[in-house]
């Protein structure tokens, strides 16, 4: 499934540096593209946030209700659910689609020959044959090495993967003596930390906006946002991971990926919050 996504990922990015002919401006308008195909699914879990506090109301006032008989409990949960048209477990699909999409890209940087050029199998591990020969170290990334090496050879692997002074085709954590190739993940980590804080600020407002616990009983059923909670943190922690091992392309990727979800977050958050203002008005 994987290789599938890749595979159509492939074909969109191919297209793009078609038409600008840089790696780098062609993954940051794949990212705009993916970004906006994908606003439904940011759009319905932003309104899904907004409605976890109404049902977190009725919660903690059937927690303290039905604390002694928890059929009738879960019974009821049940029906605050369905009646306001709420998945607890929402986040679990996002985090599903995200994995997948994190996966398909890493696939599609790793191996830009076989998804995005769409070149012969024969002919890559030919390519690679003739590279590790010469080398005693076989290469995590072996079309990276024939983008490399072969692409003055070849016009068919040549892919122009310099962007803004930087290549695309560096790895940080085998090009240590290149500074250079740690400001793309270094501007990523520092994007990933702002964005966390928006959604878990978000969150916070969201929670300061349900009604208090009475008698100090803890909040067992908060469910949603102790999934999204998770999500917020999960997703980065392996992202920032990966970008380090991976080549510069895919930290690219989610460099802009970060700064399109910061400017949706605040320009959805802003719109929510007015239609919620004309509604108490």
């Amino acid at each position: 499934m994987i290789s599938f996504f890749a595979n159509i990922f492939g074909y969109l990015l191919n297209f793009i540096y078609n038409l600008v002919q840089n790696y780098g401006f062609a993954m940051i308008i794949f990212s705009i593209i993916v970004k906006v195909i994908l606003l439904p699914i940011s759009i319905s879990q932003q309104k899904t946030l907004k409605k976890t506090t109404k049902v977190q109301e009725e919660m903690k006032v059937l927690q303290v209700k039905y604390k002694n008989n928890p059929e009738e409990l879960q019974r009821e949960m049940f029906e605050v659910y369905k009646r306001e048209k709420v998945n607890p477990f929402s986040g679990c699909l996002n985090a599903i689609i995200q994995i997948l999409l994190v996966l398909s890209v890493f696939y599609l940087v790793r191996s830009p020959l076989t998804y995005m050029k769409k070149i012969d199998k024969n002919v890559i591990e030919q390519y690679e044959t003739e590279i590790n020969e010469k080398s005693e170290n076989r290469n995590a990334y072996p079309e990276i090495s024939i983008i490399r090496e072969k692409a003055g050879e070849d016009e068919n692997v040549n892919i122009n993967m310099e962007f803004l002074g930087l290549d695309l085709s560096s790895i940080p954590s085998t090009d240590f003596s290149d500074w250079k190739v740690y400001v793309i993940p270094a501007l990523y980590v520092i994007t990933s930390f702002i964005s966390m804080k928006i959604t878990t600020s978000m969150q916070d407002t969201n929670k300061k906006k349900s009604t208090q616990k009475e008698d100090g009983e803890e909040d067992e059923f908060d469910v949603m946002a102790q999934t999204n909670r998770n999500m917020t943190y999960m997703m980065p922690i392996i992202a920032i991971s990966i970008s380090f091992i991976a080549p510069l392309g895919l930290a690219l990727y989610w460099l802009t990926n970060n700064v399109l979800m910061i400017l949706e977050r605040l320009i959805l958050n802003l719109i929510f919050k007015d239609k919620e203002d004309e509604v108490n008005a």
